[in-house]
């Protein structure tokens, strides 16, 4: 008898809206879907869609107005506070388009920051790190500050500085929108690697169809539901090398 694995990341008919006075604005409106492992997903909509409303809900920074959402068997919003912080520090990595990288801090120093938080000693969190940064083609640009960075290589920091923790789910809020064609396509292969080699579960969400063809699944959601849900048609192997 085979018994079914339980899914990474699930979400079952999830409810958000927000309201401004006597306004209520319906952004999920029961939306419902499974994800597993080892695959990066891209989450595709039009701004306002609800895309980035559902990444929040989904990594447990974003409480559902109804729904459940369930990740590596856990029912996120039945955890006390405590609890989701600690499962988020443990388990999920974070990439925004912003970067989020602390201007004095260098590439090494960004990425072994939160492995701090992890009760990592200095010497692990300093190999790890460096690992992490060689991952994604910055093993000899460790030492450089965001000033000294171009674009694409400071969102690659922001990815190293993720998978340095070896998260089970990867969260990406628009990580190439800032970025032109080439470094565009590096960030999304590195996410795409970490899904194939580590094994996470990856969420992009993005309006950058130039993303489509590197992904293992592509979600279309407008108006709060899901439009298609589809498999691409790669241009190139899934297993191909970060520069």
């Amino acid at each position: 008898m085979t018994v079914a694995a339980t899914p990474a990341l699930q979400a079952d008919q999830v409810v958000k809206a927000y309201a401004s006075g006597a306004l209520r604005t319906s952004v999920l409106d029961g939306l419902s879907l499974t994800l597993e492992e080892r695959e990066l997903t891209l989450v595709l909509g039009p701004s306002g869609s609800g895309k980035s409303t559902l990444l929040a809900i989904l990594s447990g920074l974003l409480k559902p107005d109804r729904g459940r959402v369930y990740a590596l068997g856990q029912d996120l919003w039945q955890l006390s506070r405590k609890d989701l912080e600690k499962f988020r520090l443990h388990h999920t990595g974070f990439v925004f388009q912003g970067f989020n990288l602390f201007p004095a801090l260098s590439a090494l120093e960004q990425v072994m920051l939160p492995l701090d938080y992890l009760g990592l000693d200095r010497n692990s969190a300093y190999n790890r790190a460096r690992a992490a940064l060689e991952e994604v083609g910055l093993g000899e640009r460790v030492h450089l500050k965001p000033i000294e960075m171009s674009g694409g290589e400071k969102q690659r920091v922001a990815i190293a500085r993720a998978l340095a923790k070896k998260p089970q789910l990867l969260f990406a809020d628009e990580p190439t929108s800032a970025l032109d064609t080439v470094n565009g396509k590096i960030v999304i292969d590195s996410l795409h690697r970490i899904a194939r080699v580590y094994g996470a579960t990856v969420v992009c969400v993005s309006h950058d169809h130039r993303l489509v063809t590197s992904a293992d699944r592509v979600i279309t959601i407008q108006d709060g539901r899901i439009l298609s849900d589809q498999l691409p048609t790669r241009e190139q192997p899934a297993h191909a090398a970060v520069p």
